[in-house]
């Protein structure tokens, strides 16, 4: 599954990844599209999408393991296998605190949800762990393909993949508002940052690892916090930002593209490519 990904990807809410989209990032070279928002526990949205395209695979960004029982998702992988062998990347994490009442012992109940995956024989090179911090970036080298993070940056994947090692899966995803106003750019970005994501444990502890200060979140994120997490400029800025990481480990990068409501996001990820797909193969 791995070397199927290619370098470059792009992530999208499940709401938005439609099945008209998934068709033109395939005919734009992307390798794969990753669906975010806790797809459903039969995950009918994987299946329309690669329904919808011949070579794409799909991935979860992610399966929340408090809302869906191990079993469910075995089941779901099992049947999409079926019909789409090797184009199915299911991508499980703890999601937040602050998300559920049933968030306790994370750590824990992950490895149980990975035996129980296990148990239903859904191998270990199809699926990712959402891993920010060293213990569960070691875990998703132990018990997955490997990590998938989220709101990061090209530092957090040079230190991500020192922690993994050598041929293991690191695909970061990162955001991007392609528009060369910055005060622009930033109206669109910064709001999808903030809430929720400055206010969730699991993010703010681990830009305070990176060095980030509580102070550089208030007020909706300081400039520099939303320019280290959202690449803009015109598409060859975000391509340098999408190569930053490659070169700092990454093997596949994952795009969001930000956009003013109404505008086409197709458009976007084609400017991205057009800049990136010939330096990133």
């Amino acid at each position: 599954m791995v070397n199927t990904l290619g370098r470059l990807g792009a992530w999208q809410r499940t709401a938005l990844a439609t099945p008209e989209l998934a068709a033109g990032l395939e005919l734009l070279g992307y390798g794969a599209l990753w669906l975010g928002g806790s797809p459903g526990g039969d995950l009918a949205e994987v299946e329309e999408l690669l329904d919808a395209t011949e070579s794409l695979v799909v991935a979860t960004g992610i399966v929340n393991i408090w809302k869906d029982d191990a079993g469910t998702i075995a089941a779901a992988w099992h049947r999409i296998t079926a019909r789409h062998p090797g184009r199915f990347l299911l991508g499980i994490g703890v999601g937040h605190p602050e998300a559920t009442s049933a968030y306790t012992q994370p750590y824990r109940a992950l490895e149980t949800y990975l035996d129980r995956l296990d148990e239903a024989e859904v191998p270990v090179a199809d699926r990712v762990l959402a891993a920010l911090g060293p213990k569960v970036l070691r875990l998703s080298a132990l018990r997955s393909a490997g990590a998938h993070p989220y709101l990061t940056t090209p530092e957090h994947t040079r230190q991500a993949r020192e922690v993994l090692g050598d041929g293991v899966l690191l695909a970061p995803e990162q955001k991007a508002v392609i528009d060369p106003d910055p005060v622009r750019a930033r109206a669109i970005g910064r709001p999808v940052i903030a809430k929720p994501y400055l206010s969730l444990a699991n993010y703010t502890g681990n830009l305070r690892r990176l060095g980030y200060t509580d102070a550089e979140f208030a007020d909706g994120g300081s400039d520099q916090l939303i320019d280290a997490l959202l690449a803009h400029g015109d598409a060859s800025a975000v391509a340098s930002r999408i190569v930053e990481h490659l070169d700092a480990g990454a093997d596949h990068v994952t795009v969001q593209i930000l956009t003013a409501p109404g505008a086409d996001l197709l458009d976007g990820y084609r400017q991205v490519a057009a800049e990136l797909l010939s330096v990133a193969e």
